[in-house]
Formats: C-alpha cells, structure tokens, sequence
C-alpha cells in the first residue's frame, strides 16, 4: 500500500504520509512516492494549494533509524550517498511546488520530520506538538539545509538553540518564535490548514504566481539552500560512519 497518499478538495492537494506503524517515518520508498506526488501535483493546473498532514499521532518521525543504520555503515558508497540525496531531495522538492503549501503538524516532527515542514511556505500546529531536532541526541550532524531553513524562519538565536543546543519546543512556542502561522487545539489543526489552503487555492494560477514571487523574495538568507545542502552532507555522512561505529 502507498505510504504516501494524495487527494482532492477542491483546488487543494492534500498530501498524506500515511506510515503510522513507525510514526512516518522516512524509508526509501516512501521519499520516491513524495518526490512523485509533488511531481504529480505540479502537473495540474487546477491544484491552487496543498496541505501536508499525517496519519497517527506523529507527524513525521524523520530518517528511518534502518536507513541511518546502513548508511552509516559506508556513507560514501555510491548507493547510500545517493540514497542520502534523495531523501534531501525530497524536502527541496516540496520546497518547491509550485502552489503555495501548508503543513499541518500535529504530534512530534522529529529530525527529517522537522525540515518537511518548514520546507513549506507556512505551518499550522497543535498546542501539544512537539518540534525536536534531535540530530545531536543521536549524534549525527544536522542534514537537508536544516539550518538555513530554521534560520529563515526564526533567525540566528532560535536556530542555535533548536538546531545547536538540542531545545525542544511546542506548538504554542512555534508560534510565538515564527516558526508557525498560529496553534491551536489538534483538532482544530487539519481543518483549519485546509481553510487556508481554500482562500489561496480558489484562483490556481494566481496562486502559485504569488508563490513564486514570495520564494524568489524571502527565500532562505545568506547561503541558498541548494549550497547548504552541499555543505551539511559531507559532514553528515561523517557523523553517520562515526555513529557505526560506536554502535
């Protein structure tokens, strides 16, 4: 069955990751599926906005610890390398849809599960969600652009204190820091990231002009994304043959 799942409301895709068993997280496979339904998304004219949420009480667990294992096993390997881009891939991908996007975060975004959402252009969380780097906890270097998107959202303060300094935040705090566009009750979070997604979507071609415009504007600071991802991987695949062989 598909781990991720793409509908229609209207003019809005949503997007789900649909792996709750292991709370979404990351394998292989599922990155191909969202990098192909991203693809599919921006095929259709008609797709004003799009909503990416979860199935189960988390949204997005980050890498796949079998994936980190066996990466980490020779991070250089032609396979695991690639392997590793692909999964960075598949943030710059949703980064880049062409309609503007909405993440509806409730429960934990963890690692990787944090840059799916602030890959996109604005987040809807529950009070109770939980937003947890977690890369140094498991010690591993930071991959995806994690800090050039953290910092375009909450500057350089907020980055070294999630990203560097291992701070656990809630929604509520999400919102306060900008990290979000607003908290509220879990169940209110999926409705009300589709009512967004409406007002945006009702005039598709508009909207993802509009998009555009924003990203080419606002877009990340300092170093671009594409760099950092370059940047972050060597040290990355570092960590991951590091963290090999302590295990």
């Amino acid at each position: 069955m598909s781990e991720v799942r793409l509908e229609r409301d209207g003019a809005v895709a949503l997007l789900t990751l649909a792996a709750p068993e292991r709370r979404n997280a990351f394998l292989p496979a599922m990155v191909d599926e969202l990098i192909a339904a991203c693809e599919q998304i921006d095929a259709d004219p008609g797709v004003g906005a799009v909503v990416i949420k979860a199935e189960g009480e988390s949204f997005c667990a980050g890498a796949h610890r079998d994936s980190l294992q066996e990466a980490g096993k020779d991070p250089a390997r032609d396979d695991n390398y690639r392997t590793l881009g692909r999964t960075y891939r598949a943030f710059a991908r949703v980064g880049e849809l062409l309609p503007p996007s909405i993440a509806a975060v409730r429960g934990a975004a963890v690692g990787a599960g944090v840059n799916l959402a602030l890959a996109t252009d604005l987040r809807v969380m529950a009070h109770d969600a939980r937003i947890i780097t977690g890369f140094a906890k498991i010690g591993l270097h930071p991959g995806g652009g994690h800090f050039a998107l953290l910092g375009r959202l909450v500057g350089r303060e907020g980055a070294a204190a999630l990203g560097l300094f291992g701070a656990e935040i809630d929604g509520r705090r999400a919102a306060e820091i900008g990290l979000a566009w607003e908290s509220l009750p879990a169940e209110r979070v999926e409705p009300r990231a589709l009512e967004l997604a409406r007002q945006a979507g009702a005039d598709p071609e508009l909207a993802r002009h509009t998009a555009r415009s924003l990203r080419l504007e606002l877009g990340p600071p300092a170093l671009p994304w594409p760099a950092a991802l370059e940047v972050e991987r060597a040290i990355q695949m570092w960590s991951l043959r590091r963290r090999q062989g302590a295990d």
